[in-house]
């Protein structure tokens, strides 16, 4: 048994069988020539031996279409190496390769049956960023086309499979070649042809709300994350996620640094240790976490001996800055064993008899699920409401919440618009997940809907649940228009309300499964999965790069290309100053907004000032919260309730003033895309061009594929620098403050409280007729840094593109005219149409309330 079967074993979930296989010497070949009366042999289970068939048919069905490709390339290596006359040896090449487009499309024609498998397109390690792309005419999240029955006979992953070895056949035969300029530009973006990322969608809610049993009943896991129990609470992020490499169920524990967690205990339990008492709700929050992590044992011990590698003997991973990989073959087994790491007070169920809980060292845990289309691209993330007080985990929060393209607010459905702690929630994090983030819509989702007394009737029972429903969503709706901050950061049209129960959908005593709304979820998980276009991507990439290819190899066009060189250059010129107009549009209308924030916030930030520094919470309670203000850099993130952060007050004149330009320059909803759809609007007019130059169309499909690229690169580039200009605001301000807040901290004693707040105001009093306006100088400069880097991206790549379609020849470059067509073939099955031209590169929605 060699590595290959071993490997493919693993691969289809099947590892349980490699020992017999290995009994039975099961090598490669034989792998392959394996016939369906001989399976029953190795596999003698049915369920598993199914599997195994299917998977052997898919991949003699792939090997059939790039087999031949690479018996061509090995040939054109051999002759390449022994010097044998060139022309012969590309004729060879080129014959057997139109062999195997005839064997590829027979195939075509007679695997109609193929059964689809779903491709592996996620990294496990991406948090979450997905291709921003031009935006266009639907008001909706467009749901991408069903293809597996326009396809016939390949499933996209065959496609994908096939292309891809076509690609890596092109690469290495052009490894072997003069490194001339063009064919190092080939290999560069041969290497270059990316897949998608992940959609994030972020689920909030208090605890008991329903969260964990939420996502259980949506992606039809009853037994997955751990739920129920009154007190008992998810306390660190849990990723849920498709596991597209076995048929496991995984879970990779990451955890904070050893050094982080030193900082944490002593900060609690050292730092301010005079003006601490027992009833502090610091301290009381550490004491949990020290009680569950070491038992009662802790208080008899110096602090120094907490860090003792012996306390972790069962968590290596946490000593050694790795992470921990659970591996299961149940949704429940892997329940339970996550318990101790993701629970905090759950004494019922897997958690009754444990020990010891590590959920304190716990900084993020990803569950993976094996076979589960609705995770194929997307992640949901069960997330803690306000942040976390642990700087790393805080900082992982923030970005988690500001790259969710959707926010679920989980809510009772007992009167779900007057729960203070969901809208506490959305009000807090609607700046870092509007302006400051990404997310394109927000589903407010009332749990628990079945829950009914004193009713007996049937009839009875459905009914009053739909009153009740009806009577929850418009509640919820006119909150959600109620609420000035959240209107800043998203429209109406934003919001989506669901009355679900996750009981019912599973149960179905009193509620049909489409009654309970949980379908619905279903249904948008699959739209957001659906608009990714992974094959098409990459397809339509290779289709454009061996265009390229076979269009510098045509020496009758050397002078039609100078005449359309000449045309796409003065079009691009022409794009480049519609660009460069736009943007520096939005930054004199920043600059304008901005200049009326600063005269504001002079005028009103003793004002802000006092609302933190003076509230009418007074006392010793106060003076503790307001040490842990200051001696955090201005923040303080409570155990319940909403973060103190003294720097957002400051800024808040800066960024209201800013908030609704904003919005319309980087719009993460509608149509048009950031700076009025200047970049999505970008075009060369390579269709009119290839209409009237058709002996240029090969350089003409390279230069569209190009253009198409580089916008959805620089959709990306303006949706991660935006966040990083909005939030400028704040930082400056933090900054400015850095040299207060370090001298604050310091005092103790009597009279620290009038001092602390005495060295605050005077700072802000002294610092307030420059710190604004530097924070206003620092986000135009980003803006002008952001323009600079777009255009600059823009001409550079666009040009370089020009230089080697159209003015450059290279008739060395070896012939790929069957590849070529091949990979159009396949192209145009995804597309639906063998003539369809009108989007070579399929981007990805903006969001589910733009088609882009």
């Amino acid at each position: 048994m060699d590595d290959y079967v071993c490997n493919k074993l693993t691969e289809w979930g099947l590892s349980d069988w490699i020992d017999r296989f290995k009994d039975e010497g099961i090598d490669k070949e034989s792998l392959e020539c394996l016939d369906d009366d001989e399976i029953p042999n190795l596999i003698t289970k049915t369920g598993p031996r199914s599997k195994f068939k299917k998977r052997l048919k898919l991949l003699r069905a792939e090997q059939n279409t790039t087999n031949q490709d690479n018996t061509a390339t090995n040939d054109s290596i051999q002759e390449h190496d022994e010097a044998a006359d060139s022309e012969q040896a590309e004729q060879n090449t080129t014959n057997q390769d139109n062999t195997a487009t005839n064997d590829s499309i027979q195939e075509h024609d007679e695997a109609a049956d193929c059964d689809q498998v779903l491709p592996s397109t996620s990294n496990a390690n991406d948090q979450g960023k997905r291709r921003m792309a031009p935006q266009c005419e639907s008001s909706k999240w467009p749901a991408k086309r069903r293809r597996d029955a326009a396809l016939g006979s390949y499933s996209e992953h065959i496609i994908l499979s096939d292309v891809k070895s076509i690609m890596t056949c092109v690469y290495n035969r052009l490894c072997l070649e003069d490194n001339t300029k063009l064919n190092a530009f080939l290999k560069a973006k041969i290497s270059d042809l990316k897949t998608d990322k992940r959609e994030l969608v972020g689920v909030f809610g208090k605890t008991g709300a329903g969260k964990s049993s939420l996502i259980n009943a949506i992606i039809k896991e009853k037994n997955l994350l751990p739920s129920g129990g009154i007190s008992a609470c998810t306390t660190v992020m849990i990723k849920v996620e498709a596991n597209m490499h076995n048929q496991k169920y995984e879970a990779e524990i990451e955890f904070i640094t050893k050094e982080e967690w030193k900082d944490e205990l002593w900060s609690s339990l050292l730092g301010n240790n005079a003006d601490q008492e027992r009833d502090d709700e610091e301290y009381c929050a550490m004491v949990e976490k020290l009680t569950v992590l070491y038992g009662e044992e802790w208080r008899n011990k110096p602090t120094e001996s907490l860090m003792d590698n012996r306390h972790f003997r069962e968590i290596p991973e946490f000593v050694n800055c790795r992470r921990k990989i659970l591996t299961c073959e149940s949704a429940k087994e892997l329940s339970a064993k996550l318990v101790k790491y993701t629970r905090s007070n759950s004494k019922e169920g897997a958690g009754k008899d444990i020990k010891r809980w590590y959920w304190p060292l716990v900084k993020c845990v990803t569950v993976k699920v094996p076979n589960n289309e609705l995770l194929q691209h997307v992640t949901l993330v069960d997330l803690p409401g306000n942040g976390d007080r642990n700087k790393s985990r805080d900082k992982m929060w923030k970005g988690i919440v500001g790259s969710c393209s959707v926010v679920w607010i989980v809510a009772d459905m007992v009167r779900p618009a007057a729960e203070a702690e969901s809208w506490d929630i959305l009000t807090s994090t609607c700046s870092l997940m509007g302006n400051g983030g990404e997310c394109q819509e927000i589903h407010f989702i009332c749990t628990k809907t079945d829950r009914v007394d004193n009713l007996d009737d049937h009839a009875d029972v459905r009914a009053h649940i739909f009153k009740m429903n009806m009577l929850a969503k418009e509640e919820v709706c006119k909150e959600f228009s109620r609420i000035p901050n959240i209107k800043k950061h998203f429209s109406e049209n934003c919001l989506k309300v669901f009355t679900v129960s996750s009981t019912e959908y599973l149960k179905q005593k009193i509620l049909k499964p489409d009654e309970t709304e949980i379908p619905k979820l279903q249904q948008f998980l699959q739209e957001l999965n659906d608009c990714h276009s992974e094959t098409l991507n990459y397809v339509s990439g290779a289709y454009g790069i061996l265009s390229l290819i076979q269009g510098a190899r045509c020496r009758e066009v050397v002078c039609k290309k100078a005449d359309v060189c000449s045309d796409v250059e003065k079009k691009i010129r022409q794009e480049l100053g519609k660009v460069r107009k736009a943007m520096e549009e939005a930054c004199m209308a920043f600059e304008k907004c901005l200049c009326e924030g600063v005269e504001q916030s002079n005028r009103s930030c003793e004002k802000q000032l006092k609302s933190v520094l003076h509230p009418r919470m007074s006392g010793r309670g106060f003076h503790r919260r307001l040490k842990c203000v200051i001696g955090n850099n201005g923040v303080y993130k409570p155990k319940k309730g909403n973060e103190i952060n003294l720097n957002v007050k400051l800024a808040s004149c800066l960024t209201d003033s800013i908030d609704e330009e904003f919005r319309n320059t980087f719009p993460n909803e509608g149509k048009c895309g950031p700076f009025k759809g200047v970049i999505s609007t970008f075009s060369l007019d390579t269709e009119m061009l290839i209409h009237k130059n058709k002996d240029v169309e090969l350089q003409l499909i390279f230069l569209k594929t190009e253009e198409e690229k580089i916008k959805i690169k620089l959709h990306k580039i303006i949706r991660d620098l935006k966040k990083k200009i909005y939030n400028s605001l704040t930082e400056t301000i933090e900054k400015t403050m850095q040299e207060c807040y370090d001298k604050a901290v310091k005092f103790s004693g009597t009279d620290s409280l009038k001092n602390m707040r005495d060295t605050v105001e005077r700072h802000v009093r002294f610092s307030k007729s420059t710190m604004f306006e530097q924070a206003k100088d620092e986000m135009l400069a980003q803006m002008k840094g952001l323009k600079e880097r777009v255009l600059q991206i823009l001409e550079e790549t666009m040009q370089k593109s020009i230089d080697l379609s159209l003015k450059t020849d290279d008739f060395s470059i070896p012939d790929f005219a069957t590849q070529l067509e091949m990979v159009k073939l396949h192209r145009n099955e995804l597309m639906g149409s063998a003539d369809k031209e009108t989007s070579l590169i399929c981007t990805d929605p903006a969001g589910p309330t733009a088609a882009l």
